[in-house]
């Protein structure tokens, strides 16, 4: 089992947690997998990722810290608004704070 689910769906990286555990070991599952997807070919990178799901803070920085020069831009859902928010962009066509539905 893992502590924390990642499967890419579209643009959109469906994130959540599984099995119970500390941050620490939470931390290093996200990376194992996220590096798994990328070996795999399955992030390829390209214009936008959009994140959605559940993350801690210490799961956020590594989520984003490993996929951040894959893409041109990362927008990460926000339920209160309803949208996607970009928080990281390397594309001119994406500025921060940009909402994306």
């Amino acid at each position: 089992m893992t502590t924390y689910h990642i499967e890419l769906e579209g643009d959109v990286l469906k994130i959540g947690f599984g099995t119970p555990a500390q941050n620490d070991q939470i931390v290093q599952d996200a990376a194992k997998r996220l590096q798994e997807m990328i070996q795999q070919g399955e992030l390829k990178g390209g214009k936008i990722l959009k994140i959605n799901g559940p993350a801690s803070l210490p799961v956020a920085c590594v989520i984003t810290h490993k996929v951040a020069h894959l893409y041109g831009a990362i927008a990460v859902y926000d339920p209160k608004l309803g949208k996607y928010v970009v928080c990281i962009t390397h594309d001119p066509n994406y500025q921060l704070g940009d909402l994306i539905n």
